[in-house]
């Protein structure tokens, strides 16, 4: 088998398109064109020829995973899961699991993925939007942050104070302003703990907003 064309694409930067003169065409990174010292009418063995293919498949692999992790920030989990899920066109499949895992070192490598932060950003995120801790944790569970990373994104919001502006706000907004009676404080007690505020927490934003709460 020999290389008919080889030329850098016009398309992707750092990609080449390698042309057999059997029709196949093959996308490799600029790294293994340098590697395997390619050239157009290099004779390629069978062996040579299952490396290429095999480096194609993980350039392209690669290039997915990079994809993925610019569209929006992602964990290794999820970026994993999508990398070896099954595409949607039956004319592709999935990302060899011991690839994908090379392609998230490498994205780990570049700083593109990065579990601690990830963590911060969903904290930050779902916290704006009015969530408290429990919920907070089951967002970091549910997208398959390490726990090691959980603790240091929620000391960092509490340290803030980001977390009490949250719930202060949703108060306000449940009670209007108005000096609430039982039944009022009972339901904005209960709503603020269905997303995800513990009795403390709760307890506390009460107090700053002025109502009477008896001590426990």
């Amino acid at each position: 088998m020999r290389i008919e064309k080889l030329v850098p694409s016009q398309r992707v930067q750092g990609r080449w398109l390698c042309t057999l003169d059997d029709g196949t065409l093959l996308r490799l990174g600029e790294g293994e064109v340098v590697r395997f010292a390619l050239y157009a009418g290099m004779e390629l063995t069978d062996a040579l020829y299952d490396q290429l293919e095999e480096a194609a498949r993980y350039a392209a692999v690669r290039e997915r995973a990079l994809d993925l992790i610019a569209a929006r920030p992602l964990s290794r989990r999820e970026l994993l899961d999508k990398l070896t899920a099954k595409p949607r066109d039956p004319k592709k499949r999935p990302a060899d699991p011991a690839q994908a895992e090379a392609a998230a070192d490498w994205l780990e490598g570049l700083g593109y993925l990065n579990d601690a932060e990830y963590a911060r950003t969903v904290v930050k995120h779902y916290a704006a939007k009015g969530y408290g801790v429990r919920k907070l944790r089951d967002e970091l569970w549910k997208r398959g942050v390490p726990r090691e990373h959980w603790d240091a994104a929620l000391a960092e919001l509490a340290d803030s104070g980001r977390g009490e502006e949250a719930i202060d706000a949703l108060l306000r907004q449940k009670l209007k302003g108005r000096a609430p009676d039982e039944k009022e404080l009972k339901r904005a007690s209960d709503a603020l703990a269905r997303r995800g505020y513990r009795w403390e927490e709760i307890k506390a934003a009460l107090r700053r907003y002025g109502a009477d709460i008896e001590e426990d």
